[in-house]
């Protein structure tokens, strides 16, 4: 089963999340004003995911790791969840690469 684009209301704002193929959730858009904006952002992570270098990898000051990733401009498009490891990140990101370029979108405004 591929990936998928979950797009949604959050309040009067638009955000999506990209899923794995199991549903779990790896990777959370940023929230836009209008629907359109967030259908942008499903389309920079399509073109943006497969690039390894559009990729942070960061710390939280809890010390999880997770990952952030960003547009050619460096404007961030989604961050993921907190992990355990940073080995768990790294296939996070993987997944992100695998997924992102040819996931679905499921449209639940």
């Amino acid at each position: 089963m591929s990936g998928s684009y979950d797009l949604k209301r959050s309040g009067e704002q638009y955000m999506f999340n990209l899923k794995a193929g199991n549903g779990q959730i790896i990777l959370t858009g940023e929230r836009y004003a209008a629907k359109a904006g967030a259908l942008d952002g499903i389309e920079s992570v399509r073109k943006n995911s497969p690039i390894d270098e559009r990729y942070e990898r960061k710390t939280a000051t809890n010390g999880s790791p997770f990952f952030t990733l960003k547009s050619a401009n460096g404007q961030v498009i989604g961050r993921s969840e907190m992990y355990s490891s940073a080995a768990a990140r790294d296939n996070g990101i993987e997944s992100c690469k695998t997924n992102g370029p040819t996931g679905t979108t499921k449209d639940n405004t």
